[in-house]
């Protein structure tokens, strides 16, 4: 299915840059670059997966030259697309890629649609659709582990397992198919129980799939950490000490802080999108109140809620209310300010909170620092980490379920077999159950791509950058 023409496009970030690269793919990739590349050597002389230095020429203006070059000229079937693959190293400022870019143009090719070279080398067998997903969560890792998480399902790890569980789905309708439909012939039947204790053990796997998706998720996006509390409690003096910016304006003055402000950190390898938010109280100031509804807004959307409170003020009544506001949310509860209070202090808030909040289970989620010294911080981190996912989130699972649009078809295919095993068990026919065993069968092809529909294939790769 190699595509009828051929696509350029600049595969480097936009912006000033030592090097800038130039992709082009298709059937007249060499021709193209016989034209504009001159070097040594005749471009169609020039051996496969070898770069050469040259000039990139202007062939319709008397051969101007445009930049000096390294080239690399890659024959088909062994490159990424599967096609004649030319890509062109010049220097990386953005009035030099485009001029290079648009005499590629004009000498045949067409600019590259988002995500089309990546399109191309699934449509011709390269990688399947669960891989072509994984490019763009590498380019997008923001941390070791997420980039581990992201080359495991690029080197199909998880397709090979999503494949072998398929294919156990297939070859288990084509028996039934054949004792259905052949009953004179020679063939071991295969009864009701043994269909059902089969599917059993699928649904088995797809369920160890499905629950380690919170995991992946982690590893892919992240969780977000919303830091809360009544003004000058010291959010923003927290956030600029974990983030290691000083992002935050920090003042005496309470309400300094009006709007949301966030930063990513890196917390022992999972992403972790910080928000210092505006102090959380009643108030006439019509901006500070914008920010006030952003902050309670913030707290819905966490996953986790740093609630700061005053160690110089105790528990007061906005510092109640706040915790309220809090509810079912992961919190943590951090009485900062220690570098100015004793201990006697701290005791009595963390009493007053068992108080409030009506139990010792949050005992372990509660921490005392200093945002001004940073003592206490690794502490809050630790808890944190902990809190994000019980039992830690190595990495150690090759084939982790990161990507919601997979995690969704897992579970379609889950309660397709589900219903073909309650089929069994209300004693409907063998050719019902397999009506639900196809219907899984079906929505494990679509995280491959085997079964996936022009629409979908189309909606996921223009996601991608138009260089990938």
């Amino acid at each position: 299915m190699t595509g009828e023409d051929t696509i350029a496009a600049i595969s480097t970030p936009s912006g000033i840059g030592g090097i800038g690269i130039i992709r082009i793919s298709g059937e007249k990739a060499f021709e193209i670059a016989s034209k504009i590349f001159k070097g040594k050597k005749d471009f169609f002389s020039i051996k496969s997966h070898t770069v050469n230095y040259g000039k990139i020429v202007d062939n319709f203006n008397d051969n101007e030259t445009i930049d000096e070059a390294l080239v690399t000229k890659m024959a088909k079937p062994n490159t990424f697309t599967k096609e004649d693959v030319v890509e062109i190293n010049c220097h990386g400022g953005p009035s030099v890629l485009r001029r290079v870019l648009e005499i590629v143009i004009m000498n045949g090719a067409r600019l590259a649609e988002p995500g089309e070279f990546t399109k191309r080398a699934f449509l011709n067998g390269r990688i399947d659709l669960a891989q072509a997903e994984a490019v763009m969560d590498l380019i997008n890792s923001k941390t070791r582990q997420s980039m581990k998480a992201a080359v495991n399902q690029l080197e199909g790890k998880l397709s090979k397992k999503i494949k072998s569980i398929r294919s156990k789905l297939i070859e288990l309708i084509a028996h039934i198919e054949v004792t259905v439909d052949y009953p004179e012939h020679d063939i071991e039947e295969i009864t009701g129980n043994k269909v059902y204790q089969s599917l059993k053990v699928i649904i088995e796997e797809l369920v160890k799939l499905i629950e380690g998706f919170e995991k992946g998720r982690i590893l892919r996006e992240g969780i977000t950490a919303v830091i809360v509390g009544k003004p000058n409690a010291g959010k923003s003096s927290l956030m600029n000490e974990i983030s290691g910016v000083n992002k935050a304006i920090v003042t005496d003055i309470p309400g300094t802080t009006r709007d949301i402000i966030e930063e990513y950190i890196n917390l022992s390898g999972i992403p972790v999108r910080l928000i210092d938010t505006a102090g959380i109280r009643e108030t006439e100031d019509t901006v500070e109140k914008i920010g006030v509804e952003k902050a309670k807004k913030a707290i819905e959307d966490a996953d986790i809620v740093i609630v700061i409170i005053d160690a110089t003020t105790g528990i007061q009544e906005e510092d109640k209310i706040i915790i309220k506001q809090v509810g079912d949310k992961k919190p943590v509860y951090v009485i900062n300010k220690t570098d100015v209070v004793d201990n006697f202090q701290i005791e009595l808030i963390k009493r007053d909170l068992a108080n409030i909040l009506n139990t010792d289970e949050h005992e372990k989620n509660i921490v005392s620092i200093s945002a001004k010294t940073g003592e206490g911080i690794d502490k809050l981190e630790k808890i944190i980490k902990n809190m994000i996912i019980q039992d830690g989130i190595e990495n150690e699972n090759d084939e982790i379920v990161t990507n919601i649009r997979h995690k969704k078809l897992l579970s379609d295919s889950l309660e397709s077999l589900k219903e073909a095993c309650y089929s069994y068990e209300a004693g409907m026919p063998l050719d019902c159950i397999t009506i639900d065993v196809k219907n899984a069968a079906e929505y494990l092809g679509e995280i491959t791509g085997e079964s996936v529909s022009e629409d979908v294939a189309r909606e996921i790769f223009s996601r991608f950058c138009i260089g990938k």
